[in-house]
């Protein structure tokens, strides 16, 4: 772990989230770096691993326990770098139905709602795979514990088909878990 690793590291446990409890009995901060360490893990550089560390920071369309405020996005910026920003604030601020349907889509430009602006945004073909591997590898890393396995199945396996590779492969090993753990 590097000093600004820990830095970031250091920045979340102020916030508090270390003792707020996330899914089944893990800490969000130890669901935070599991993310964050799983992306590394797939190969995905440095911005996307960010993106996977701050991945709900602002809050999802399912998980509101933890908000920081909107106020705070420069500063975070400032920790993690303009791109993971980036694809942090949008993994919390789209409209999942949209983003489904983005998934889907064979070419781009693709589009998702920013439910919090309220507004459409373009993705380009990265900006897209990329938000996909935040969002899918948050899941998988949550889906033993939660065991919601058909929540949005579907998407999932949309993503993970379209990811390919370490994606795929951690998909369905996670999902091979499925009889044992319902």
């Amino acid at each position: 772990m590097t000093d600004n690793d820990k830095q970031r590291i250091a920045y979340l446990r102020q916030l508090g989230i270390e003792e707020l409890v996330h899914t089944g009995s893990k800490s969000y901060l130890g669901h935070l770096v599991a993310v964050g360490r799983d992306l590394e893990r797939w190969g995905c550089g440095k911005a996307v691993s960010l993106a996977g560390l701050f991945h709900s920071i602002y809050g999802t369309e399912r998980f509101r326990r933890f908000q920081l405020p909107l106020e705070k996005r420069a500063e975070v910026r400032e920790l993690i770098g303009e791109r993971a920003e980036q694809l942090a604030y949008w993994n919390c601020a789209m409209d999942r139905s949209s983003f489904d349907r983005a998934v889907e889509q064979r070419t781009g430009p693709y589009h998702i709602t920013d439910r919090i602006a309220g507004a459409p945004v373009e993705l380009t073909e990265r900006d897209l795979l990329d938000l996909c591997r935040v969002h899918l590898c948050d899941w998988l890393e949550q889906v033993v514990r939660a065991k919601q396995w058909e929540y949005r199945r579907a998407a999932y396996r949309a993503m993970a088909e379209r990811l390919g590779g370490a994606a795929m492969e951690n998909y369905e090993q996670v999902f091979a878990l499925e009889a044992a753990n319902s």
